[in-house]
């Protein structure tokens, strides 16, 4: 167990440096970014997986609606391995963006 012997004034300073890092509107940015690209890397496989129909729609195979909406519905704790596996590498796509902002806050 990691003991800090800053005192209580010294803590509450850090706390805010971190919360203000956090918060910064560079930090939103960088990481309001990353989630793009994740969420747009997710829509270009959702499409992939349709089927384009003439009016433009998408329409999607009936077992993957089904395996996505099993996911929806089941909590992290409940996933299979290889799903929590596949959340925590998005984790980490963000993890670096956070550590070297907070590594400015020290």
């Amino acid at each position: 167990m990691r003991v800090d012997r800053a005192g209580p004034a010294l803590l509450a300073a850090r706390r805010q440096r971190t919360s203000v890092t956090l918060r910064s509107e560079r930090l939103i940015e960088t990481l309001a970014a990353v989630e793009h690209e994740r969420w747009a890397h997710w829509q270009r496989y959702l499409h992939s997986r349709g089927e384009r129909a003439a009016d433009g729609s998408l329409v999607l195979p009936a077992e993957l609606v089904e395996r996505w909406e099993r996911q929806i519905a089941t909590p992290f704790a409940e996933l299979s391995d290889e799903e929590k596996e596949s959340d925590r590498e998005q984790v980490f796509r963000y993890l670096p963006i956070i550590e070297a902002a907070l590594d400015d806050t020290d």
